[in-house]
């Protein structure tokens, strides 16, 4: 059963966006691991706002892939990177047709057609999407190009923090004495 929604931030638990048409506008069907809503957001739209609300507006965090991964063409996305959630476009994301799916929900998926892929998501639903499987191959390959790189700034970075601070020593607040045993 699908719940209209007006507000929606992109979580760890949605799987993917798709595009709906209304009439002569378009709406996201938005599916997650136990739960289905429909939006009168387009999916673009949900993945612009839901950025924003991680604090990095959208156009910043193309830029950022661009740098990191050196794609300029279907970038994927980094909605927020401590949980995970990195998603990619099936087509270019001002296509009306473009559906935007979490990396990490995938656990498997098949071609069908020549423009057909089963993606088999981690809590065994299955969905048939109107996307080669190569297209599906390569952006996942994008995803976890950026998830990787990423990781290793986040952390290289912890490590530069360890290096130039060192180790903190632990002090109690207490004094030794209190504990010394009495002979």
């Amino acid at each position: 059963m699908k719940h209209e929604i007006q507000d929606y931030e992109i979580n760890s638990c949605t799987m993917f966006l798709s595009p709906v048409e209304y009439g002569s506008k378009v709406y996201s069907q938005i599916t997650e691991v136990e739960d289905e809503y429909v939006s009168p957001f387009k999916p673009l739209d949900i993945i612009r706002r839901s950025c924003t609300y991680f604090g990095v507006d959208y156009e910043s965090r193309k830029k950022g892939t661009k740098q990191l991964i050196g794609y300029c063409r279907k970038l994927p996305i980094v909605i927020e990177p401590s949980n995970h959630i990195f998603f990619f476009p099936t087509t270019a994301p001002a296509s009306p047709e473009c559906i935007w799916i979490s990396n990490e929900h995938i656990e498997k998926y098949r071609r069908m057609g020549p423009h057909q892929t089963l993606i088999t998501f981690r809590n065994k639903s299955s969905h048939l999407f109107p996307v080669s499987s190569t297209t599906i191959e390569t952006q996942i390959l994008r995803t976890s190009l950026l998830k990787t790189k990423l990781m290793q700034r986040i952390d290289g970075s912890k490590k530069m923090i360890y290096l130039l601070h060192g180790p903190k020593e632990l002090n109690t607040s207490e004094s030794g004495k209190d504990y010394e045993t009495e002979k």
